[in-house]
């Protein structure tokens, strides 16, 4: 993964920019802590409830059509959690004291988690695109069993039928 120092020093920046961030974290988005500065709060606990977040809100966001995740932000009685998309294998979550102005949060936590997301994602390795060698083989669906000589089931004939025979399509089974 990307370098924790250049991570953490981003989290550290944006919460000096904003000084109602009270934490920040970036994890993977399996759950694992890639860096932290949250002072007060359980890192690895807030990485995997962060994961578990992020499964629901990305299915959340394909069910109504909303396209890929972005950002999920929670409000609690005192303060906000925002957690924003970090390239493809990371996240960002923000712990903020409920006086923020979200707007900044919002602007601020998007900058972050790009550059983070930069990091992380540069850092990942890079498989080498796969070649086929040679001519590529057709495969073939595996061979079913037969159906017994009583069954009513359809089946499928050829496409093309030879004379005398019905059309092809499905044809009802008949005793042998």
């Amino acid at each position: 993964m990307a370098d924790e120092a250049e991570v953490l020093g981003e989290l550290q920046r944006l919460r000096i920019r904003v000084p109602q961030v009270t934490g920040a974290l970036a994890a993977s988005v399996d759950g694992l802590v890639l860096a932290q500065d949250t002072p007060g709060i359980e890192p690895e606990g807030v990485a995997a409830l962060t994961a578990a977040a992020l499964g629901v809100a990305q299915r959340l966001s394909d069910a109504t059509g909303q396209g890929g995740f972005r950002e999920l932000l929670v409000r609690g009685t005192d303060g906000y959690v925002a957690t924003y998309a970090a390239g493809g294998a990371a996240v960002l979550t923000l712990l903020a004291e409920d006086r923020i102005n979200v707007g900044r949060l919002h602007l601020e936590g998007r900058r972050s988690g790009t550059r983070i997301g930069e990091l992380v994602d540069a850092a990942l390795p890079v498989e080498p695109p796969v070649r086929a060698r040679g001519r590529s083989r057709a495969r073939t669906a595996p061979a079913l069993p037969p159906a017994p000589a009583d069954s009513k089931l359809p089946v499928r004939t050829p496409k093309t039928a030879e004379p005398g025979l019905p059309e092809p399509g499905l044809q009802p089974r008949t005793a042998r």
